[in-house]
Formats: structure tokens, C-alpha cells, sequence
């Protein structure tokens, strides 16, 4: 299909001809269904995984199920690192509300090749049982996660920690790593598209 240059796009908008390619006015006008569901939030990295399951249902407040930081010891090896992280999110899928989907960070620029590499594994084993179990898995970048959360693209993780504690009803603020697993589930949730 060839595309339109933006001088016939203009022409056809301002003469009040449909533009090619753009949605009925109605289909623009129809409200956004409230995601309805649970999901797994995701913090991957190999020492300190945070898990977060949050609900969300439509016309109430989301709701923490369960959270905890997977805290690998130093004496652990790489591979059982990973296999802890894989194990710990196997719990959390059966959990007696399992998640309908995980939603985690995408990766992000790392200079050094080792870190990126130990981040990827790191993920690997968070994903990989919700790949397994035909789990539907989400991505956003770090900065659309602070936006959808706190409302900054450049939020502090104790900004980050201090708004889930808010928009959960918490009494104390979560561990900084499981606050950023429960902001990526409540991310995808507010910017579902269904």
C-alpha cells in the first residue's frame, strides 16, 4: 500500500474527505473496557527479582494478592540463581488467584556486556514458566511505567515506592524492587488496550 504524503492527507482533512487509513469517528469515541484481571509484575535481575500479583477489577481499587523479593545469597551460582527466580515465579503462577498475564520492564541500554547478559538470563527464568503455561507476557519500557504510575517519565524509586504504596492502600511502602513489580503490573493494566 503506498503511503499518502502529508500535503494529500492535509488536503483531504480540510476539504472534509475521509483520510485514508483513519479509524471511524465512532470507533475513536468508544470508551476504553477497565482491564479486568490479574497480573504477575515483574522486576527482574539476578540477586534481587521482585514479584508482584496484583487484581484489578472494574470499578474498584487494584488490589495486592502477593509480593516478595526473590534474594539470591552470593554463595549461589548463576545457574541456581536462575533457577531460583524460575521457581519462585512458578509459586506466584499458582497462586489461588493466578495471574491472566506478566508484565516486566524491557530491557534497558547497559554498557557493560556481562550485566546485560546476567540481566537477560535474569529474565529469561522470570518468563520462561509463564511462557511455558501459554501466559500471555508484556513489556514496556522503564520510563512508560514511571509515567503511568507517578506521572514522570524520571520518577525516583522511592517516588515509584511511595505511589504504589498510595495507589494500593498499603500501610507501609513495599521493598523497592517489589514496588517496581507491582508499577509494571499496574501499568499494563491502566494502558491495556482491550
Amino acid at each position: 500500500m503506498a503511503r499518502k504524503s502529508n500535503r494529500s492527507l492535509w488536503t483531504a482533512k480540510l476539504t472534509g474527505k475521509p483520510m485514508p487509513g483513519a479509524l471511524p469517528e465512532e470507533a475513536l469515541m468508544r470508551p476504553r473496557r477497565p482491564f479486568d484481571g490479574v497480573v504477575l509484575g515483574v522486576d527482574p535481575s539476578l540477586r534481587g527479582t521482585g514479584l508482584a500479583l496484583v487484581e484489578f477489577r472494574p470499578g474498584g481499587e487494584p488490589r495486592l494478592l502477593a509480593s516478595e523479593t526473590v534474594r539470591n545469597r552470593p554463595k549461589l551460582s548463576f545457574t541456581e540463581c536462575l533457577g531460583e527466580i524460575a521457581r519462585r515465579v512458578t509459586v506466584m503462577l499458582d497462586h489461588s488467584t493466578p495471574p491472566d498475564c506478566l508484565a516486566l520492564e524491557q530491557t534497558i541500554y547497559v554498557q557493560n556486556f556481562q550485566t546485560a547478559q546476567i540481566l537477560g538470563a535474569a529474565r529469561g527464568a522470570a518468563i520462561a514458566p509463564a511462557a511455558m503455561r501459554g501466559v500471555a507476557i508484556f513489556e514496556y519500557a522503564p520510563l512508560r511505567i514511571k509515567q503511568a504510575v507517578v506521572g514522570a517519565g524520571r520518577a525516583s524509586k522511592e517516588q515509584v515506592a511511595s505511589t504504589m504504596r498510595h495507589h494500593l492502600r498499603l500501610l507501609a511502602e513495599l521493598p523497592s524492587d517489589e514496588s517496581d513489580a507491582a508499577a509494571a503490573a499496574c501499568c499494563h493494566a491502566w494502558t491495556w488496550r482491550g
